[in-house]
């Protein structure tokens, strides 16, 4: 039956509101013509740990979303980590928008991909004014509860990883706040409840916590290994089926010992380590960001000739450890110039021009390296 006049026009209204609340990304994502999904694909590689963060958040055009998940799935990657923000989705209360996550979700499923979803980014209804995007105060942890359900809900079969939050051990990700372990294990523990009673074989993955070296009290960071074992304390290892980590190399090599004060890429070990001391040693890791950089004066950059070779060692190196589950490393590709260090980090331009990292790694997963 066809829409009366006035059902359009009622809808049309809706979507003008939608227009102006929501964040930018949202606004520039609707409508979005279709592109063919195409045959199912499968995933062809001698590493099933290889992943990569995509960034495909604000990526404005379908045919880029699937050409990007197309070269993800022939370079021989089959993890994914993806970001859905909760403010994208939801830019007022209890109207979702799922048009863009709809897209990328399908587009990596028929490309043979395992998507592990980011949760975050705060719409402005749900935090008070002249807050930042990550500010969660614990009377709005509920709602963001039943973001995760929604989101788990929807996915359900496509979706079986999120991660809740990132990096709240960095004061700009708590809401330019002190950083508080308790207070995130609280909200982890309302994602894990709120996402299994949507599906109770989805993963929940906590922490995504920043590596670094800050001193107690240190009024920007907490030190990783401190908010973890404070996490602990608080009872997390019972409200996560798995943790998220950040593994970056910096100018070291993969195979640079690990030590409580060193950033490295083996720093992840320590947290696996910790893990053990509590009782939860077969708990999985997601390294879901990480890697090098090989800009060509950024202080903690290598040479490209290193960085390929670092980032294929780090590959190998996840297929000797049992506990890691999989490496996704920062980032595959940009929609837009960062015009800074940061496009140094990708495998990919955002004009689809294939660096030689992509090559070497595309050889090593077809078994020719």
């Amino acid at each position: 039956m066809k829409e009366n006049r006035l059902s359009k026009f009622i809808r049309a209204g809706l979507w003008i509101i939608v227009a102006l609340a929501a964040p930018a990304g949202l606004a520039r994502s609707a409508p979005m013509p279709d592109v063919p999904l195409g045959p199912p694909q499968t995933v062809q590689t001698v590493n099933p740990k290889m992943g990569v963060h995509t960034r495909l958040t604000d990526e404005v055009e379908a045919w880029k979303i699937k050409y990007t998940l197309q070269l993800v799935r022939e370079m021989g990657a089959p993890w994914v980590v993806e970001y859905f923000p909760w403010a994208y989705r939801e830019p007022l209360p209890g109207f979702f928008n799922w048009q863009h996550s709809d897209r990328v979700i399908d587009h990596a499923t028929r490309q043979g991909l395992t998507v592990i979803a980011r949760l975050g980014f705060v719409p402005a209804w749900a935090r008070p004014a002249d807050t930042s995007t990550s500010f969660l105060s614990p009377a709005g942890f509920e709602r963001f509860g039943d973001y995760v359900y929604a989101f788990v809900k929807r996915y359900q079969g496509q979706v079986d990883y999120i991660i809740i939050w990132n990096e709240p051990n960095l004061s700009l990700e708590w809401g330019f706040r002190p950083v508080d372990p308790a207070a995130y294990t609280d909200l982890l523990r309302i994602a894990w409840r709120r996402a299994k009673e949507a599906n109770p074989d989805v993963q929940v993955l906590g922490g995504a916590l920043a590596p670094n070296l800050a001193p107690g009290g240190d009024e920007f960071a907490m030190n990783d290994l401190d908010y973890l074992r404070a996490m602990l304390n608080a009872g997390a290892g019972e409200a996560m089926d798995g943790l998220a980590a950040h593994a970056y190399g910096w100018v070291y090599p993969p195979d640079d010992p690990p030590a409580p004060d060193v950033v490295n890429f083996r720093r992840v070990e320590l947290a696996h380590q910790l893990l053990a001391e509590y009782g939860y040693g077969e708990m999985p890791i997601h390294i879901t960001e990480g890697g090098w950089n090989d800009h060509p004066r950024w202080t903690r950059a290598v040479k490209p000739g290193q960085r390929i070779q670092y980032t294929l060692q780090a590959y190998r190196m996840a297929l000797a450890w049992p506990w890691l589950a999989s490496l996704d490393l920062w980032a595959f590709r940009y929609p837009a110039p960062a015009r800074s260090y940061l496009d140094y980090f990708t495998f990919v331009t955002p004009d689809f021009e294939l660096k030689p990292i992509y090559n070497e790694v595309k050889r090593y997963a077809a078994g020719m390296d």
